[in-house]
């Protein structure tokens, strides 16, 4: 669905991400990488309904940032990173004009956002892994 992301497909994710609610289930969803959460575990560590949490996740499944898949009884949701990636790639699109003297800055604050993802090579950074046990948000994320 993303390669080079356009500005509606853009402005659809923003749209999906301009509620709070839906942007700690994306969070919580990145931080689950790769094996994902179940909705009932999503709606507990964020302490949504479920019936409002099925709404949620429908507009971010719409929107192509989570996927769910059908596990034995459960659903399980996982953020699409590729959507997340070509999001960050279309606002950086034309960063700065190319100019490395203003861009780097700005590249070298994304990598020190996850230090371990500097390098393409890094396993963990291609599933975007992390601890699954910070994935209660704090109580201003919420």
């Amino acid at each position: 669905m993303f390669g080079i992301m356009e500005i509606n497909d853009a402005t659809a994710i923003f749209g999906a991400l301009a509620q709070p609610t839906r942007l700690n289930i994306v969070r919580l969803l990145i931080r689950r990488e790769p094996e994902g959460a179940a909705a009932g575990d999503i709606a507990r560590a964020l302490e949504v309904p479920n019936a409002t949490l099925s709404a949620h996740l429908k507009v971010l499944t719409q929107a192509g940032l989570v996927a769910p898949r059908r596990e034995s009884r459960s659903i399980i949701y996982r953020a699409e990173l590729s959507a997340i990636e070509a999001l960050i790639g279309f606002l950086l699109r034309d960063c700065c004009a190319g100019d490395p003297s203003i861009c780097g800055p700005l590249m070298a604050s994304l990598s020190e956002t996850a230090p371990e993802c500097a390098s393409s090579d890094t396993p963990s950074c291609n599933s975007a892994s992390s601890n699954p046990s910070s994935s209660k948000p704090t109580p201003t994320e919420t």
